[in-house]
């Protein structure tokens, strides 16, 4: 379990906002990704077959402009995690996870799972309801991750294909299918990282 949350404005460090608190233990830190963990966030996904690879610049916009709804996880100076999403738009009740990279030394730790529940305990994220992402079928682990989380929330995941690989990419890539997990509670989100 993550500890140290530190849940409310009192506990922060003067000139804080609770959506710059760190999650930590003794030797992990989840935290906003900055500008300067670009270069770093850009080298693991290039690790982490089969992400797709973003530009580096797409990557400092991530760390940037959506930083409040990445997050990195930070051991010994070594950014090992990485989790990158947005609201969408049109579905702002929705939180869209667009990559999850694990570096080696953190997998089969649940780093994925604390990541992605960190992020959704934010202040930025109260009033989304439901995950929403999208998968090759043959990313086992990523769908291993997604069942896992509906099953700890005890909600239901939805399947469905969204963007196909003859109509959207010209065969190219292989058919990207949504997973929609929820409906859940921000406020046990909160209530966990305490």
């Amino acid at each position: 379990m993550i500890s140290d949350w530190q849940k409310d404005t009192e506990t922060l460090p003067p000139g804080k906002r609770l959506d710059d608190a760190i999650v930590s233990t003794a030797d992990l830190q989840l935290r906003r990704p900055v500008a300067t963990d670009g270069p770093a966030i850009t080298a693991l996904v290039a690790r982490c077959a089969p992400l797709d690879r973003n530009s580096a610049y797409c990557n400092l916009l991530q760390c940037t402009h959506f930083a409040d709804s990445c997050i990195v996880a930070e051991r010994d100076g070594a950014i090992v995690g990485w989790v990158s999403g947005h609201r969408p738009p049109s579905d702002p009740q929705d939180f869209f996870v667009w990559q999850v990279a694990v570096a080696r030394e953190g997998r089969s730790k649940r780093l994925a799972s604390s990541m992605i529940k960190a992020l959704l305990a934010r202040p930025a994220q109260r009033g989304a309801t439901h995950l929403i992402t999208t998968v090759t079928d043959d990313n086992q682990a990523s769908w291993a991750l997604f069942h896992g989380l509906a099953r700890d929330w005890d909600v239901p995941l939805e399947r469905s294909p969204l963007f196909e690989s003859s109509a959207h990419f010209a065969g190219a890539h292989a058919t990207e299918y949504q997973a929609r997990i929820g409906p859940f509670d921000h406020g046990k989100f909160q209530a966990e990282q305490g």
